[in-house]
């Protein structure tokens, strides 16, 4: 098989080396996806010889439960020590009454901040075995890879100054600011470049140049950049909201899309909804290089901690597995087997495994599973 070729032409003795990991598994389904984790990095602790130095904390409404806080400084200080960190997801209707400055989601915001993990990277694929489960028409979709990069730690989520008041009229007024320098929209686009020579080397730049400041700046830099560094790679520009169009209209034109983080944040869930379901989509955010390359990292799925299934044993492992995968590609170089696990997922896919999000059209020969059926099946691929 596929599996055995990539096992047999690597050595299996990979001597492990201290990958220092830490697990943030948070609040609702995330105990219970990352759970599924586990069983992967034991299977291949023993037969791949990868090991990690494991390090597991509270993030989240979990840890405002414990701390009093959504992420303590011992855990924000092992993260900054850490070679990677593995993230489940945070939040809940418990916490929706605690004050903004300590909802669960300020957690996963300290990490992004404090880490400076200023680019997102957010994978949209279609499986062809779930081309039916996309609410497009499986000619749009089929075979659709795409890659959304984020910044993730400036623009309007984070510009000052922002807040309330009530203004001279009288009237309640609420203000952010979005806000970017040159040298914060070069590093993304430089990842953006970077990556597309690893795909199909080409990248989209999005923004609103036709009315913010920030998107002439954004376009301006990009395009410098490019000239400067990067003119092997094909660069094309597109507004934000013409983008938005194009995703639904013909996805496949796209491969590398960078773009600004309130821009980030809505188009990549528009793309991750091409494939069918959040359950399978993964993501990382990645520091800048240090003097020995490494990178501050964090990777996580993008569906969130839905509460409204935790506990029951129905949540899709997948997307944590995926962002496993993506943890030993970008983190720790180790190519092969992230191939090895990204496959095992699609093998399973194709033999009809199927959580309850994925269960949608024609279900003959689908074997309908929960959460650890589905982790079992992919360790057992």
């Amino acid at each position: 098989s596929e599996l055995q070729a990539i096992q047999s032409t690597e050595d299996l003795t990979i001597m492990a080396s201290n990958r220092n990991l830490l697990v943030l598994p948070g609040d609702g389904i995330g105990p219970e996806v990352m759970n599924e984790v586990r069983k992967i990095i034991a299977w291949m602790g023993k037969k791949r010889a990868i090991g990690f130095d494991i390090k597991e904390d509270l993030v989240g409404g979990a840890a405002l439960d414990k701390h009093g806080v959504p992420l303590s400084d011992d855990a924000m200080k092992t993260a900054l020590e850490a070679d990677a960190v593995l993230f489940g997801s945070v939040g809940g209707p418990k916490w929706d009454t605690a004050d903004f400055s300590k909802k669960p989601e300020r957690g996963l915001l300290r990490l992004r901040k404090e880490m400076d993990l200023f680019a997102n990277l957010r994978p949209a694929k279609v499986f062809d075995a779930l081309v039916d489960a996309s609410s497009l028409k499986p000619e749009i979709v089929k075979g659709l890879d795409i890659m959304i990069i984020r910044e993730l730690t400036s623009g309007v989520y984070f510009g000052e100054p922002r807040g309330r008041h009530v203004n001279a009229a009288g009237e309640v007024e609420a203000f952010d600011t979005q806000r970017y320098t040159a040298p914060e929209i070069r590093r993304v686009c430089a990842v953006a470049f970077e990556l597309a020579r690893k795909r199909k080397n080409k990248v989209l730049s999005s923004e609103k140049a036709n009315v913010m400041h920030t998107g002439v700046l954004w376009r301006e830099e990009a395009t410098k950049l490019h000239k400067e560094k990067y003119s092997d790679v094909k660069l094309d520009h597109m507004y934000a909201d013409a983008l938005a169009m194009q995703l639904l209209r013909a996805p496949k034109e796209f491969d590398v899309i960078v773009t600004d983080n309130l821009f980030g944040d809505i188009l990549s869930d528009e793309a991750s909804m091409l494939t069918g379901s959040l359950g399978l989509l993964p993501s990382a955010s990645l520091g800048a290089p240090d003097a020995t390359g490494r990178r501050k990292a964090l990777y996580e799925p993008i569906h969130g901690s839905a509460p409204d299934i935790a506990g029951k044993g129905l949540a899709n492992p997948i997307a944590q597995t995926l962002s496993y995968a993506m943890m030993l590609r970008y983190s720790f170089d180790l190519g092969k087997d992230a191939d090895m696990v990204e496959l095992a997922v699609e093998n399973v896919l194709k033999a009809g495994y199927r959580t309850g999000d994925l269960l949608v059209g024609n279900t003959d020969g689908v074997k309908k599973v929960g959460t650890q059926e589905m982790g079992d099946a992919i360790v057992k691929e």
